[in-house]
């Protein structure tokens, strides 16, 4: 088969993937919660696979820079969609409120406690080298990052989200989309189904992102309710914490194409790329998807409005701050050894296996990053420099 046809079949392939959830929405009275959250799921999981090709040839007409951060945008509206649908339920039913943050908190933790960490590893592996340079160009992401981490302190010590969280956030966000739209000019690098778009001629390839979107957008908005509410029956049914459920298995299966794509990035000797595309799904996810909870919430109530934490919400925003910060510090100095990588999928593993310990392992990221603040103290103020130059 050539290599066309492969890219062909496995495109038409996730379409029907894709496909899988509307089928389900169909049966869902005959089935039980647990099946309804897979089949869903597996649908979710076609479109972000078909949403991160599409955003992937729409690269080669915009900026390297720009195009990099709406692909991380675009290939997780599935994890949006989920989130806000949870943020929008909260206003009318307030048990739905730990679940929006339980969702939000999960996605940004897979990203830095295991995906960019493996990368890492799989560098090492394959090229024996111990450490992974980061170009310089990317502490653009990292100071982004590090301001969106620092606000983030601000939330845990409020203890809720409000709509000055959103403006602070979408600033941010804003302002990080206008600093890489002047950066990162290089060529895109295309693989599988998105190699194939991108051969398309000028025309035809717009044609086929735009209806590849709409064809997403159409699913998400099809499965997104029937998935959230599968996954807490199922928790009730299976006698599973519905926070874990809903915090784990949803970002699982949004995030798992750029988990995919990063690591076949790896394999093609193009670590940088995948590692940029992780970088920049974790500042969106870190002020747009965060700022977006108390803006939908705020609609459904009819007005501004506040979302309480409770303990345990409060517990996890913190831990999720205390991660991104050592992840930032760990890479402060434009390098992450597999020491580094290492270190972040332990301590990711630990609080995966045994939640109770949010508020230990927390603090041994913080006291990590106060080591690391020390040694590399001469690299935090060329970090700022990555904000304006």
């Amino acid at each position: 088969m050539k290599k066309k046809q492969v890219q062909t079949l496995v495109l038409v392939i996730s379409i029907a993937i894709a496909c899988v959830g509307l089928g389900a929405k169909i049966l869902n009275s005959f089935l039980p919660s647990p099946v309804q959250a897979l089949f869903f799921g597996i649908s979710i999981l076609g479109v972000a696979f078909i949403l991160s090709w599409a955003a992937e040839a729409a690269q080669l007409d915009m900026s390297r820079g720009l195009a990099i951060a709406l692909l991380a945008l675009i290939a997780v509206l599935p994890e949006y969609a989920v989130d806000l649908y949870f943020s929008w339920t909260a206003a009318f039913d307030p048990s739905y409120a730990h679940f929006a943050t339980a969702n939000m908190t999960g996605a940004n933790r897979l990203l830095v406690g295991l995906a960019l960490p493996l990368i890492v590893i799989l560098y090492w592996i394959k090229t024996k080298k111990t450490i992974f340079k980061i170009n310089p160009e990317h502490r653009v992401e990292l100071s982004y990052l590090f301001i969106a981490t620092l606000y983030s302190f601000v939330i845990v010590l409020k203890g809720s989200l409000s709509l000055i969280d959103t403006i602070v956030l979408f600033i941010i966000f804003a302002l990080y989309m206008k600093r890489v739209s002047r950066t990162h000019q290089e060529k895109p690098y295309l693989v599988g189904p998105a190699e194939l778009i991108g051969s398309f001629s000028k025309n035809k390839r717009r044609i086929t992102v735009i209806l590849l979107f709409l064809f997403s957008a159409g699913v998400i908005l099809f499965v997104t309710e029937p998935f959230a509410e599968a996954l807490i029956e199922s928790g009730s049914h299976l006698g599973v914490d519905e926070f874990l459920l809903v915090q784990w298995l949803s970002p699982l299966a949004s995030e798992a194409p750029e988990f995919i794509i990063a690591i076949i990035y790896v394999t093609r000797n193009l670590t940088r790329v995948g590692f940029e595309t992780l970088i920049s799904s974790k500042i969106n996810q870190w002020t747009l998807l965060v700022g977006s909870i108390p803006l939908v919430y705020s609609i459904a109530l009819g007005g501004p409005s506040i979302l309480v934490f409770d303990d345990r919400q409060v517990h996890e925003m913190l831990l999720t701050g205390a991660q991104s910060l050592l992840l930032i510090f760990v890479m402060i100095n434009l390098r992450m050894s597999w020491k580094g990588a290492v270190s972040l999928i332990t301590l990711f593993f630990a609080q995966f296996f045994i939640p109770d310990i949010r508020l230990e392992i927390s603090i041994i990221y913080l006291i990590l990053v106060g080591l690391l603040l020390v040694r590399h103290r001469n690299d935090v103020k060329p970090l700022f420099r990555g904000l304006y130059s």
